[in-house]
């Protein structure tokens, strides 16, 4: 009896030689044409129909972006600016608004509190001073004319003109009088001036300075054994007071004229210029403006030394600088431009040296809007492209062929003009589900049976500034894991209600992409295809130690098979790419495929079907294989370009960079089935199912 041949794999999971084989839905295997930004419909047969995206508009296989703004489709509420995106639109408030709670409507900005109409300020009263503002809570306080101080204590002073009979009337004498200063006789004694006048007088200059005396203070005169004596101000209780923020001492201004008119950095310039001849002094000599302002920059013309300083000439705290150093940045900062960066810089001057219209063949470096490099950099119209890091420099073993697209992981989160998600979880419904990484988030795709509950998928876990790659699922403690290149980081959460992530690996990454968790085990293993470089740990990051640190180019893919303690990885090395095996200590490593293979992105093993199965980017092949690597097989061969794989039932689930969404194909038939496309359009990064249950099994 003749034994009945296998059938053999082929276009579209047809068997070889049948004769009247079932002709597959464009659809499903990914032959129709829809635009990218389109969503294909299968119908019977081998018919189809077309339909753009929402944001699109078309006859689906033609599809434009539908500008919002302009046709007046969008929700921004009056005060407020429609800025068109692709497939989108974005609210953006007009200036002096704010977003209110529903994130459309904008709501004029509430003034800051002024400080000086509210009375919440601690200038002195009305009458003695003004209260300046300065803008939000900044203010300062001015003495009004008639009046000396620092504009919190401020105390009458009298007109220079009525100084001479008043000091005259207490001690029998009268001084000579000028401008700010005053002259006394030789036999002039301090100890009989009192009230309401307090001064700072020397024997040897015969000249003081002067000021009220408050009504809660006395005079107090003390003379050195030189013959100098000075006069302070004590309060009630006998402690040193200061007036007008300085203490009564030789030297030092303790008040200007107000009947002068200078303004108070022309009068100080004076006065310091008057008592610049005194042999122990080293007085600061106030600059001014030419409107008589202070400069906000002060530097003391004999030590050196330099400062900031407020409208009111006040030192302003921490800005003072030694002799010999570069003086502080003082005033108002000039609004500058954002500086360019290196990638910016470098692609002027090559445009300048290729004399500004570079030819085909000529490298220009791309960099996104922000000024950092694109991840993916294309030698002029060439197909010739590789990948660089943040810095630019090429990733050694991602340059491909004309044909063929390195599959490139930006290192930097794209910033976010909306307000950041709280970073917790939103708990799945129990129940059979795949968890997809997209950049900035984990999302939630329900199944029904093998099939995707596209009605009901939403977002897990939102990670502002992440962009997270790998991703897998801890089935006994319910905790999914993933890694993230832009962090550098390997984080873990609960799925539960409210639960917050926790990084558990932040030292030592440089690329972490590929993740895969052994529940028996509790041990987690991870790629690293910056330091090419495959680790494992525990899942509580502890007793973390590299399993493989050579031969390894963009290692990439991980899976285990906790079952059978088999572990296997890809490396998607241009020169030569392969899939590797070894087991979960390390041991035995040796390689199983690296024949017929481009771009080996995703890696999955089945542990139903006992099968080590991949996705190529390069080849474009969903392809299996048994674990030794033997009875290898083409699952489906016209894949768009899959970057990660995961099995349930007999159905595979990978995420797609071509369409930016997640598509199904049955394995036996090899038809793709289905195809989910978020309405947010990004990448799609990895991507796990999580049971109800574990897989049973022996370790």
């Amino acid at each position: 009896m003749r034994k009945k041949e296998r059938s053999h794999w082929g276009l579209g999971g047809l068997a070889c030689g049948d004769s009247d084989p079932t002709p597959v839905n464009p659809c499903y295997d990914g032959s129709h044409t829809c635009a990218t930004t389109a969503q294909c419909h299968p119908a019977t047969g081998v018919h189809y129909t077309c339909e753009c995206a929402s944001g699109y508009q078309g006859d689906g296989r033609s599809c434009v972006d539908v500008n919002e703004c302009a046709t007046g489709f969008h929700r921004c509420g009056p005060n407020s600016v429609c800025v068109n995106l692709l497939g989108s639109y974005r609210c953006e408030c007009r200036s002096g608004y704010e977003f209110a709670d529903d994130r459309h409507t904008c709501v004029l900005i509430a003034p800051p509190p002024n400080p000086c109409e509210d009375g919440h300020h601690n200038c002195a009263p009305a009458g003695q001073a003004q209260c300046i503002h300065h803008g939000g809570s900044s203010f300062s306080c001015a003495c009004l004319p008639g009046y000396a101080g620092d504009g919190h204590q401020c105390t009458v002073r009298g007109s220079l003109s009525d100084l001479g009979p008043h000091l005259k009337a207490q001690v029998g004498k009268e001084p000579h009088v000028v401008i700010g200063r005053i002259q006394f006789p030789k036999d002039y004694r301090t100890e009989s001036l009192g009230s309401p006048l307090a001064v700072a007088w020397s024997g040897s200059r015969e000249e003081a300075d002067y000021t009220q005396v408050p009504e809660s203070g006395s005079l107090h005169t003390t003379q050195d054994p030189k013959g100098t004596a000075s006069s302070s101000v004590l309060d009630r209780v006998g402690r040193e007071q200061e007036l007008m923020g300085r203490s009564l001492c030789w030297g030092l201004e303790v008040g200007r004229d107000p009947a002068s008119g200078l303004r108070p950095c022309e009068s100080q310039q004076r006065d310091a210029q008057a008592q610049r001849t005194h042999p122990v002094a080293q007085l600061h000599i106030p600059q001014c403006d030419e409107q008589g302002h202070f400069l906000p920059l002060q530097c003391h013309g004999s030590t050196g030394f330099c400062w900031c300083v407020d409208p009111d000439g006040q030192e302003v705290p921490g800005t003072r600088t030694p002799p010999g150093s570069v003086p502080p940045r003082c005033g108002p900062q000039e609004p500058t431009q954002r500086p360019r960066t290196v990638c910016e810089r470098w692609r002027e001057s090559l445009l300048e040296h290729y004399g500004g219209t570079p030819r085909d063949n000529q490298y220009v470096p791309q960099c996104d809007d922000l000024g950092y490099f694109m991840p993916l950099q294309c030698h002029g119209k060439s197909d010739f492209c590789w990948c660089v890091d943040q810095d630019g420099r090429e990733v050694p073993g991602t340059r491909s062929q004309p044909g063929i697209t390195p599959a490139c992981i930006p290192t930097l989160a794209p910033p976010t003009a909306q307000p950041t998600p709280r970073p917790d979880v939103s708990p799945p419904p129990v129940g059979t589900f795949l968890l997809y990484a997209q950049g900035q988030q984990i999302g939630h795709l329900p199944l029904n049976g093998t099939r995707l509950q596209k009605d009901t998928a939403k977002t897990l876990l939102s990670l502002h500034g992440s962009i997270v790659v790998g991703i897998d699922y801890d089935c006994r403690e319910r905790m999914v894991y993933w890694t993230d290149v832009a962090g550098r980081t390997i984080s873990r959460a609960r799925l539960e209600s409210g639960a917050e992530p926790e990084t558990i690996i932040n030292s030592g990454l440089i690329s972490p992409e590929g993740l895969a968790i052994d529940h028996f085990r509790r041990t987690m293993y991870w790629t690293d295809s910056g330091l090419d470089k495959i680790e494992r740990a525990r899942l509580d990051g502890s007793e973390r130690r590299a399993l493989f640190h050579t031969d390894l180019v963009n290692p990439r893919a991980i899976a285990v098979d906790p079952i059978r303690g088999n572990l296997y990885w890809t490396d998607w090395n241009r020169e030569a790419p392969k899939i590797e095996s070894s087991s979960l200590d390390g041991e035995n490593r040796r390689i199983l495929v690296n024949k017929d293979i481009g771009l080996p992105n995703g890696l999955t093993f089945d542990p139903f079907s006992k099968l080590l199965c991949w996705a190529d980017a390069g080849t474009k092949k969903l392809e299996c294989t048994l674990p030794d690597g033997t009875g290898r097989r083409v699952i489906q061969n016209n894949l768009n370009y899959p970057f990660s794989i995961v099995s349930y039932a007999d159905h595979f689930y990978h995420t797609d960079w071509r369409r930016d969404g997640v598509i199904s194909v049955n394995r036996d038939s090899g038809q793709f089935t289905d195809e989910y496309l978020p309405e947010q359009r990004s990448h799609l990064y990895g991507i796990t199912a999580v049971y109800p249950y574990c897989p049973t099994g022996r370790k």
